[in-house]
């Protein structure tokens, strides 16, 4: 089945008041998703979470109507990071958990994220079946079933707290100057307060959020305007969020950004030499760096590499008993904790080894060095016919032999935009920049 609605790597997304992120569109979705829940369990509670975009007020409604009209009772908990609804859909004993956001992309998108009653986010199984009864005339509720809705005032709290218990007791940030920069996002008031509580003094960015300034010149997209902040108030860390906080960018004392692979690095070792390391490495996407993975190995650990999606990272992490697993981008999940991917929690982490190992921040996230990687992005979306052409096989055949075995060439198709992402890696920058021109010039001139 062509799928018309779920698509890419996490649930709907697209521009707002356009499909499939219309109001008519979030009401038949909330018919449906309401309708394969309340056949599987009996609790017939929904749990929706958002973030600061001015279109959340619409879909949050709409898909209240659809959900309620089939007789789900919905809790609404306001603005909150992604990773306090997989939290919170488990502790309540929801039948399901609703996250409004786009993630990092700009105000004028919007997503609708699911997570089961454990917690994680639905299969690709669950989400077909969702999408195949939107186009069916499902019954509704008779008068007497339909559903209610009310606000969870403490879900902020809960959140806050469940974070705290990740660190013993006796963590501490006192000492500690961070600049934490919330993107004006979901994370605007727990991440401030959550490393206040723990001791830190606390330089906010990207806390005043008006609907739609999220992601806009700040957050993890945007690292740069906190990178200035650390440099000039003297800071030991930059924590950097995304607009629902499950992704994260480190900067150093130095003002130097880390991504992903660097943050995965320092937590695997800290993780090895305290033992709790599980899986014998580290899951991570086909984007991650050769680098990171040479790191690795150094460390008699591997790379268990998964298309691009964290949710296909956490599938791994999960039957391969994995407890640390992400992407380059700076989701990292941290499977003892949460359920997805944390951005303040996986930064805690890197402030516990920062503690442990009595260093500053720029020595632990220069654990290894990558290699040069270029992504470029093309328009479009036809990528299966564009491998097929003739053009575009010679020209990644002759990529291939150019870059030998310290190379990768990796082309995709964006899960979050009508995009083609061309990735290619080697120890010679200059080859990468030639051998990315070369791929993408095919690409374009096939289209």
């Amino acid at each position: 089945m062509k799928r018309k609605y779920f698509f890419g790597t996490d649930g709907v997304r697209g521009c707002a008041n356009k499909p499939p992120i219309t109001a008519e569109t979030t009401l038949k979705l909330g018919i449906s998703a309401g309708h394969y829940f309340n056949s599987a369990s009996g609790s017939k509670r929904v749990i929706i979470g958002k973030d600061t975009r001015r279109s959340g007020y619409m879909l949050e409604n709409a898909l209240t109507a659809g959900l309620t009209a089939v007789g789900m009772n919905v809790f609404f908990l306001g603005p909150v990071p992604t990773p306090a609804v997989g939290i919170l859909t488990k502790s309540m004993r929801a039948d399901v958990g609703i996250m409004i956001s786009a993630s990092h992309n700009p105000f004028s998108d919007n997503g609708i994220k699911f997570f089961g009653p454990d917690g994680f986010k639905l299969s690709e199984a669950d989400e077909l079946k969702i999408e195949n009864l939107m186009s069916q005339e499902l019954p509704l509720a008779p008068a007497k079933d339909i559903g209610r809705a009310r606000r969870i005032n403490d879900g902020l709290g809960r959140y806050t707290e469940a974070v705290k218990t990740t660190l013993p007791s006796s963590f501490s940030l006192e000492g500690f100057k961070i600049v934490i920069d919330c993107a004006n996002g979901a994370s605007y008031k727990a991440a401030p307060e959550i490393l206040w509580e723990l001791g830190a003094d606390v330089v906010e960015i990207g806390t005043k959020p008006d609907g739609y300034n999220i992601n806009f010149n700040c957050g993890s997209v945007y690292p740069e305007k906190a990178a200035s902040e650390v440099l000039r108030t003297g800071a030991d860390l930059g924590i950097c969020l995304d607009g629902d906080a499950d992704r994260v960018v480190l900067i150093d004392e130095k003002g130097r950004i880390a991504n992903g692979d660097q943050l995965m690095a320092v937590i695997a070792t800290h993780w090895q030499e305290s033992g709790r390391l599980r899986g014998k490495g580290v899951v991570s996407t086909v984007m991650s760096n050769l680098g990171f993975e040479k790191y690795l190995n150094s460390k008699g650990l591997n790379l268990k590499r998964t298309p691009v999606g964290d949710r296909h990272v956490i599938a791994a992490m999960r039957k391969g008993n994995f407890n640390l697993g992400g992407e380059q981008s700076g989701h990292v999940i941290l499977s003892d904790f949460m359920s997805t991917g944390d951005g303040l929690v996986a930064g805690l982490q890197f402030l516990a080894s920062i503690l442990d190992k009595k260093s500053a921040a720029s020595k632990l996230l220069n654990t290894f060095k990558p290699y040069p990687q270029v992504v470029k992005s093309i328009q479009g979306t036809n990528l299966p016919g564009l491998l097929k052409r003739k053009p575009v096989i010679s020209t990644m055949k002759e990529v291939e032999m150019m870059l030998g075995s310290e190379g990768r060439l990796f082309i995709r198709q964006s899960g979050t935009e009508p995009v083609i992402r061309v990735m290619v890696e080697h120890y010679n920058q200059g080859l990468v920049s030639e051998v990315v021109e070369m791929m993408s010039e095919a690409l374009v001139e096939s289209k």
